[in-house]
């Protein structure tokens, strides 16, 4: 799965809220730095050469989809972060959310109840 930017990756947040949209959809959810039309058509097709996105034909125009789920990409995005940053160490990337204390005491309870009971959780 190739890396996306910044600009790509809000692109497909937009589409997977959608489910599916024509340019100028995805151009009125754009709320900051708005690109333009002509910008935005060519990073949706971009998307697609990635082989984030596909389309259906409607004449001249296109409506696009997302062919990446949210969770196929969060995982694949989580992985890459934890090996790059925390040197594939899950260990490592909580602690790093506790010593910042961003994670609480009674989430990481839930967490291990979680690798506990696995079963009880799906």
């Amino acid at each position: 799965m190739q890396k996306l930017t910044n600009k790509e990756e809000e692109i497909m947040h937009i589409l997977w809220k959608l489910k599916k949209a024509f340019v100028k959809e995805v151009q009125a959810e754009i709320t900051e730095d708005q690109p333009h039309y002509n910008t935005l058509s060519t990073i949706i097709r971009n998307l697609e050469e990635k082989g984030y996105v596909s389309h259906n034909a409607f004449g001249n125009t296109h409506q696009y989809y997302p062919i990446v789920s949210i969770e196929d990409y969060r995982k694949g995005f989580m992985n890459s972060a934890i090996d790059n940053y925390f040197n594939s160490s899950y260990k490592g990337m909580v602690s790093f959310f506790a010593k910042e204390e961003k994670i609480s005491a009674a989430e990481l309870r839930e967490i291990l109840a979680m690798i506990e009971n696995p079963k009880e959780e799906k």
